[in-house]
């Protein structure tokens, strides 16, 4: 069983999924790190999305940042965005998870963070310590 699954839309994004696995780690939360593009991989995604057992997704992705999302729409456990920064900063990541749709809620942490997602998670986990 996993109960955090970390995915990044490209193996350029694992230095921040290392980060926030760490966390994770420290916790002793059980956790996956996943390489699916929400572009390149959509069947694949959907499927892992569908079988995961993951009570809390953490999705990590640049530019367009679509994976955040995706995820979102396909499940109704927690997302938690990690936006990127490449172009123009990583705003252009970060607004794209922020902007979410009605009904497809994100939790959009700061650009490069993936900290601080690890953080959110283990809240929403119920394992938080008081002083991170």
């Amino acid at each position: 069983m996993v109960t955090v699954a970390i995915l990044i839309g490209s193996e350029s994004d694992r230095h921040i999924a290392q980060s926030t696995a760490k966390v994770l780690d420290e916790a002793g939360i059980d956790h996956e790190v996943r390489v699916l593009s929400a572009h390149r991989n959509p069947v694949e995604l959907e499927d892992y999305i569908s079988k995961s057992d993951a009570k809390v997704f953490i999705a990590i992705a640049g530019l367009s940042a679509a994976l955040p999302g995706v995820v979102a729409s396909r499940t109704k456990k927690p997302v938690i965005g990690v936006p990127v920064s490449s172009k123009l900063g990583g705003l252009d990541a970060l607004l794209s998870i922020a902007q979410m749709p009605k009904g497809v809620p994100v939790a959009c942490v700061g650009i490069d963070n993936g900290e601080n997602a690890a953080h959110l998670a283990l809240r929403i986990l119920g394992k938080c310590k008081v002083n991170p």
